[in-house]
């Protein structure tokens, strides 16, 4: 099934919170015949008056349309909203968070269904979702074939990055980037700690910061990560002791950085100074 200006796909979308529902208006935007459900019904009636059709329960739902789109909570929920329902001959694409595991068992307990399975991680929040020039996208991984075939209906709400017929590739690139932000924003908060007390011009801070950050992501993804011979992992982790100290004088705690610094110190003592910081767990932990 492929999507054409004057036919264009219908889609059953079940899972209707701030994600599902800014999915929803954008194919509903986009003239996209579209069936909803949802566990509260509350959130699925307010999309009817906007054209959706309601479908009384999950089942209802994914007869209506060829592809089927889930947002639902958590892998647990997928089990619990399908069980007993008839997944063959359908495409099946789902946006639920979960794990690169999640997503390889869900390929297989989809093929065992009858069902295409896609799966996919959004890198976007609800605003972003039907604006293009926000800059949201989704990776999208599993099988080729049903993702071409709706890869045009994939498009409306967000930019669809496929990442291979791995179904477990897709949570795996968007959980790679999200601990990426995470390292980040830890990084910058206490940036901002330990500044905040001083009379410090902090837009100037700021612009300061971003461009700081952003110049040595460059130079990072350029290395792979990897040290080198100006500023190997042996004289990054002598001058920790500097940042440690500046934060114990400016009264700001350092547990957003102790995890990372005691990594580098045990590379180092392993006689690894010049390799790329590896997040290994230590000999003999489960």
């Amino acid at each position: 099934m492929t999507n054409r200006n004057d036919d264009p796909t219908p889609v059953s979308l079940l899972g209707l919170g701030a994600m599902g529902t800014a999915l929803a208006r954008a194919w509903l935007a986009a003239g996209h015949p579209l069936t909803v459900w949802n566990r509260t019904p509350a959130r699925a009636r307010a999309l009817a008056g906007e054209g959706a059709a309601v479908a009384a329960d999950p089942a209802g739902a994914v007869a209506a349309s060829g592809l089927v789109v889930l947002c639902l909570m958590d892998d647990a929920s997928v089990d619990e909203v399908l069980a007993g329902v008839d997944l063959a001959g359908k495409d099946l694409v789902n946006l639920t968070t979960g794990t690169p595991a999640e997503g390889r068992a869900r390929a297989a307990w989809a093929e065992e269904r009858g069902a295409r399975f896609v799966d996919g991680g959004i890198m976007a929040v609800p605003p972003m979702i039907g604006v293009p020039e926000a800059g949201g996208y989704v990776f999208y991984s599993g099988s080729a074939e049903a993702f071409e075939a709706h890869r045009a209906v994939l498009e409306v709400p967000a930019g669809a990055r496929w990442v291979g017929t791995d179904p477990g590739h897709a949570a795996l690139y968007d959980v790679a980037l999200l601990s990426a932000m995470s390292g980040l924003f830890a990084g910058m908060t206490h940036a901002y700690a330990l500044v905040r007390d001083e009379k410090v011009d902090a837009e100037r801070f700021g612009e300061l910061l971003t461009s700081w950050t952003a110049a040595m992501a460059h130079a990072f993804v350029a290395t792979g990560g990897a040290a080198g011979e100006d500023s190997n992992l042996e004289m990054q982790a002598a001058g920790n002791r500097t940042l440690l100290r500046t934060a114990a004088g400016q009264g700001v705690s350092t547990e957003l950085l102790d995890g990372y610094f005691r990594l580098m110190d045990r590379q180092v003592a392993e006689g690894e100074p010049d390799a790329v910081v590896l997040l290994r767990r230590p000999s003999g932990s489960a």
